[in-house]
């Protein structure tokens, strides 16, 4: 779906029409890509822009095409140019999905800590499917550092400490502490205990 380009011989359209025009571009799939990217929903996107929800929606499902000022009011509340829109390549996002191959592992042979997303850059969590030996321990020194964590253990038994309160925790169950309180993991049971956790900012 193509944009609609008033009649204007500056350099500046012609440009940004020759653009569009070489990369086929589809403005509500764009569109679309763009704001998740951002991080945004179609009602705050349209609340920052200072136009309808239903505006966005439709532009999204390519059943308006927009002018260049309605499009360019709508990037506003991004923020983000023309120019950056229309040669946005999308190919270059980051990458979403991870293998289990392709988990980094920060721990070692009693504690493994497989880090999702290791490499891409400003992360602003550590999500970690975590695996504990038995009889593995995080150590008697408890850990502390800024944020925020929680967990949900799926398989077997880890005694949580945080503070001076200690819980023995079976799947299912969960936890979510601030990490500034001293804490520590150890899994006194006779199988592997796993636990998918996250935390905020990262710690890895």
């Amino acid at each position: 779906m193509g944009l609609k380009f008033p009649r204007d011989s500056s350099p500046a359209v012609q440009d940004i029409e020759h653009s569009v025009a070489e990369l086929s571009i589809d403005v509500g799939a764009h569109l679309r890509t763009v704001r998740t990217m951002y991080g945004l929903s179609q009602r705050e996107l349209a609340k920052r822009a200072g136009v309808t929800n239903g505006l966005i929606s439709l532009i999204e499902q390519n059943r308006v095409s927009p002018s260049v000022s309605s499009l360019k009011k709508v990037l506003d509340g991004i923020p983000m140019s023309l120019a950056e829109f229309c040669t946005l390549d999308l190919s270059a996002s980051p990458k979403v999905f991870y293998r289990d191959d392709e988990l980094v592992d920060l721990g070692d042979r009693n504690v493994s800590l497989r880090l999702v997303a290791a490499r891409r850059a400003n992360r602003s969590m550590s999500v970690m499917h975590e695996r504990y030996a038995p009889g593995a321990d995080t150590g008697t020194d408890m850990i502390r550092h800024p944020g925020e964590e929680g967990g949900v253990v799926v398989r077997g038994q880890i005694e949580l400490t945080i503070g001076g309160e200690t819980r023995v925790l079976g799947p299912g169950d969960a936890y979510y502490f601030t990490s500034a309180i001293p804490h520590r993991f150890r899994n006194l049971g006779s199988e592997p205990c796993e636990i998918i956790s996250a935390s905020s900012p990262p710690t890895f």
